[in-house]
């Protein structure tokens, strides 16, 4: 039983949290929703549906799921920014929160001058800011691919915010590049179609793993398909015989 605290004023609506959670794109730089915390204070979002969460930097915030009501707590611990991966039903969705000190604003990150670098590696690239912000690319080698993954790694854009056309050969880049982070988990991806299928059989912290280095190593997104097998350990008591009855 939780103490009762105050309610966080922004909850996220349910139909925002199925579109970020039931979309079937690989989830990649941007993140696709940006939290501000205060440390030392929670926040509570009312959730519709939730497997499992997990932050990136627990010394800067920390994430807790109330199955029975549906809610996730998210409590500032220290100034900064870390990631909150979400999962549900075979998605995941990723969050930045950033925690601010009490009292102040949070600042955010520069971005002018990675821009400026992505629009000379990214010939034709459109990107506006304010209340109708958006960036629309064609990505066509791997000079644009990073300079574009510059920019998406600070509080600028979200993931709703982009439109990216890739060529077909960075992809296959980008998926090479992936595979031996994979393949020490006991996994493989491999393109089906204009998807991708993510294979093999690890255990739930690998599992985690594999989607961090998904969305930590991509620019993009592409439909996923995952198939991977969770083995969960046996119950340390597995096949040991009652005691007997005196």
């Amino acid at each position: 039983m939780r103490p009762p605290v105050s309610r966080f004023a922004l909850l996220v609506p349910l139909a925002t949290l199925l579109v970020l959670l039931a979309a079937p794109p690989v989830r990649a730089w941007p993140v696709d929703l940006a939290v501000n915390l205060e440390a030392g204070k929670e926040r509570f979002h009312k959730l519709t549906v939730v497997d499992w969460v997990e932050v990136e930097d627990p010394s800067i915030a920390t994430a807790e799921i109330f199955q029975e009501s549906k809610e996730l707590m998210l409590t500032g611990v220290k100034p900064g920014r870390t990631l909150l991966l979400l999962y549900a039903e075979g998605k995941f969705a990723v969050w930045r929160l950033v925690v601010g000190a009490p009292g102040k604003p949070v600042e955010a990150e520069p971005v002018a001058a990675l821009l400026d670098a992505a629009r000379k590696a990214c010939p034709g690239l459109k990107a506006t800011e304010g209340a109708e912000r958006s960036l629309t690319a064609e990505v066509k080698d791997a000079r644009c691919r990073e300079a574009l993954r510059a920019v998406l790694k600070t509080d600028a854009y979200l993931a709703r915010e982009l439109d990216l056309t890739f060529e077909l050969a960075l992809l296959q880049e980008q998926l090479a590049s992936l595979s031996p982070a994979l393949k020490a988990l006991g996994l493989e991806a491999s393109y089906r179609g204009a998807g991708l299928l993510l294979k093999g059989s690890t255990t739930p912290e690998g599992h985690r793993r594999a989607l961090w280095e998904l969305f930590r190593q991509s620019v993009g997104r592409v439909p996923l398909e995952d198939r991977v097998e969770v083995k969960r350990p046996a119950p340390s008591d597995a096949g040991t015989p009652p005691p007997p009855t005196p």
